[in-house]
């Protein structure tokens, strides 16, 4: 196996990964919503929980997937043509991602006080499960 075999392995389990997020992060968000309805909360309260965790989900597994696209950039030997294609994918996954982070957070990136990621907005879901699991017990 050579380098470019080996970072082409890399890229491939990349790619793997951040489409296991998205499909992992639909389960959650599935999980995190049906939670959400048997607590009897309102049925806009559990939309807004699914929505906002699958949009983190997708948010996350796209990051994955530029960092994917990425490496396959570096490490081949790309012809200008495979070079604008792979551009094209990342200004595109790119916009994808900052249009589901406006669409979480209702703020633009750059004027967000806190940088947030889709891990990040994730975990925030899965806490905010927990604590309201936490409070429906204490009632």
């Amino acid at each position: 196996m050579d380098f470019e075999d080996i970072f082409t392995a890399v890229a491939v389990a990349f790619e793997a990964l951040g489409a296991l997020a998205m499909i992992i992060g639909f389960l959650i968000a599935l999980v995190l919503g049906a939670r959400s309805l048997s607590r009897k909360e309102a049925g806009s309260e559990a939309f807004s929980i699914l929505r906002t965790t699958l949009g983190s989900a997708i948010l996350l597994g796209l990051e994955i997937l530029v960092a994917a696209d990425l490496i396959r950039t570096i490490t081949s030997k790309p012809s200008i043509e495979d070079a604008v294609i792979l551009g094209i994918i990342v200004v595109i996954r790119t916009v994808l991602s900052m249009s589901i982070q406006i669409e979480i957070e209702g703020t633009l990136p750059w004027r967000r006080a806190v940088l947030t990621n889709g891990g990040q907005l994730l975990s925030k879901a899965v806490a905010r499960d927990a604590a309201a699991s936490r409070a429906a017990k204490e009632s």
